[in-house]
């Protein structure tokens, strides 16, 4: 039996090649680059046709290297120590959005309770509020509201422990990112998994509470494994918004807890742009999500496909 393909028109060829292009091409160029010396990517004569290099790759991970480039004078880039910050904050945060959220969509679903669609539909209207907008408001209770004073008996212990002269704040630690970040993707996780629960009939719920099984087994052996498709898609969202946010971290983190975004940014300076690093620290932060994304790539489609339509 042959598969006969119906022939498009050559606009839709066009429109395809136009599309990788504009998704592809960018990665590549900053893969090329970050191969590149500084006065190869300045001048822009080189093209495709260059000495590669390492350095800018070992200018970036000078703190992790077993052996000291000879290229390095001083090891100002901490990408070890970012990168050990992001993947805490993000690791963290998608797990407990998704625990969160998944819990908050069933109630949503299965529970009957006053005021439940409004509740429903300002999850998603506070999904379309700007990270901008929090900007100030969130830096001014992080470094006022939520601290523990120093002449208090736990912020003087916390103090003797761990050092420091000020108040104990959220703003600057691993805890006051995580929670921003739950809070700014919980609605679109609520809202994503709404659709999935909405699908999982209610008689597989009821067969499970006849057979004995109470409210908490019910909920994470019969309504988690058939929602995995919807928690996978979420997770992989979750993570790389999480994984990418600059302007939220930037104004909570401090140098313990900046995260590989700000590093990228501050190598940038008033006299001196350093885009051979910059391409590779890039590089290098874009490699675990995508290694996160093949890896749960049919889920993603499952999801994604199985989200859409809603019954």
């Amino acid at each position: 039996m042959s598969t006969r393909y119906e022939k498009q028109p050559p606009a839709f060829y066009a429109l395809i090649a136009a599309l990788v292009v504009m998704s592809v091409g960018p990665v590549l160029l900053m893969f090329v680059n970050s191969f590149k010396l500084d006065v190869d990517i300045i001048s822009g004569t080189s093209g495709l046709i260059f000495l590669p290099t390492i350095q800018n790759y070992e200018t970036a991970l000078c703190d992790v290297l077993w052996y000291k480039p000879e290229h390095v004078d001083h090891c100002s880039l901490k990408f070890g120590n970012a990168f050990i910050n992001s993947l805490i904050i993000a690791l963290v945060s998608t797990v407990l959005t998704l625990v969160i959220g998944c819990m908050a969509a069933y109630a949503l679903v299965r529970f009957r309770f006053m005021g439940r669609d409004s509740v429903s539909l300002t999850t998603l209207m506070v999904r379309m509020v700007p990270p901008a907008v929090l900007l100030v408001p969130v830096f001014g209770l992080w470094n006022n509201e939520f601290c523990i004073g120093k002449t208090t008996y736990v912020g003087a212990m916390i103090r003797d422990i761990f050092g420091g002269r000020g108040d104990v704040c959220l703003a600057g630690t691993h805890s006051g990112i995580i929670l921003v970040y739950v809070a700014m993707n919980l609605p679109f996780v609520i809202w994503i998994l709404q659709s999935f629960i909405v699908q999982v009939p209610r008689s597989l719920e009821e067969a499970a509470r006849v057979d004995g099984a109470g409210p908490f087994q019910v909920f994470f052996k019969v309504v988690l494994p058939l929602i995995k498709p919807g928690l996978a898609a979420a997770a992989i969202f979750t993570f790389r918004i999480a994984w990418n946010e600059y302007l939220l971290a930037s104004a909570l983190s401090d140098r313990n807890t900046k995260t590989v975004p700000i590093l990228i940014v501050n190598n940038m300076s008033e006299f001196n742009v350093e885009w051979g690093v910059i391409m590779a620290t890039g590089m290098l932060l874009a490699i675990p999500p995508i290694i996160f994304t093949l890896f749960a790539s049919r889920q993603i489609i499952t999801g994604m496909t199985a989200g859409a339509v809603k019954g």
